[in-house]
């Protein structure tokens, strides 16, 4: 690839201020592209930012916090005012072994990994789609596997497990229906969707997990440079142009578990997430 491949291009990267997420953000921008950093803290974002902008490369901020829907449209409607087209959305942030609700009283892993973004990717197609051809890149995990189903009572309600680990695996099955669903909806409208599993990362989502087995933890995962990769490949590799709707691992297409292939099941929590978000 040549070093600056990416000109002219806009990138979106939700929690682009740590981890992967800052990962992606800086070798996309390092590529050539304008990267948008959408994050809750622009204190906490800034550094990245300046990072980015000493190295050559273009960013900007915007704040997005994905615990509540009235802040996600004020965050949407910024950024389709700033009149500059999006090519490609990275719903990168996420979390992991937290407790609690969201300012709308979902669970707040459910409500922040997949209800935030759902709402964020819905407010901004229209501009995906004048944008074509563009890409949405959901990072999920591998953790989909695990998950048995998605209780729709449950995900109403403050998290219901001490550790978070069963709302975290239905969270990232969501993700991975969402990105399936999305690319039935936007079929031949040029937006092609990926959902993804970045491999099992040293980064920031672990910080609730307590420091000594967080610290063992670590030594077995990857760095967030390499967790980055499937995102960047997703996101950028020409021979992708003509996919859409699919899973990938280790920058490779993967079959994902048999619920996360249930197209009711996608369809059901479109419908309901359509209708939680009011849209």
């Amino acid at each position: 690839m040549s070093e600056r491949d990416l000109d002219g291009r806009v990138f979106v990267v939700t929690g682009a201020n740590t981890g992967i997420g800052e990962a992606t953000a800086r070798a996309l921008a390092g590529r050539g592209g304008r990267v948008v950093l959408a994050c809750r803290s622009e204190d906490k974002t800034r550094p990245v930012i300046d990072a980015i902008e000493r190295d050559g490369g273009a960013a900007d901020f915007l704040r997005l916090d994905l615990a509540d829907l009235a802040q996600i449209r004020e965050a949407a409607a910024e950024l389709l005012g700033r009149d500059h087209p999006i090519h490609v959305l990275v719903a990168n942030a996420g979390l992991a072994g937290h407790r609690g609700q969201t300012a709308d009283g979902f669970e707040l892993t459910f409500g922040v990994n997949h209800l935030g973004h759902y709402l964020f990717t819905r407010l901004l197609l229209d501009r995906l789609r004048e944008s074509a051809p563009s890409r949405v890149i959901v990072v999920s995990s591998a953790a989909h596997y695990d998950a048995k189903g998605i209780d729709w009572e449950a995900v109403r309600h403050k998290t219901r497990s001490v550790s978070g680990v069963r709302e975290y695996s239905v969270s990232k099955l969501a993700n991975v229906l969402f990105a399936a669903e999305l690319a039935r909806h936007e079929g031949g409208r040029g937006v092609s969707t990926f959902a993804l599993h970045p491999g099992v990362i040293a980064s920031d989502v672990w910080r609730r997990v307590p420091w000594p087995v967080r610290s063992v933890m670590k030594r077995f995962m990857k760095s967030t440079e390499e967790g980055a990769q499937t995102s960047i490949y997703c996101a950028t590799a020409p021979e992708l142009a003509d996919d859409t709707g699919h899973y990938y691992d280790d920058s490779a297409r993967k079959t994902p578990s048999h619920l996360a292939q249930d197209p009711a099941l996608a369809a059901e929590l479109w419908r309901r997430s359509e209708e939680w978000v009011g849209l």
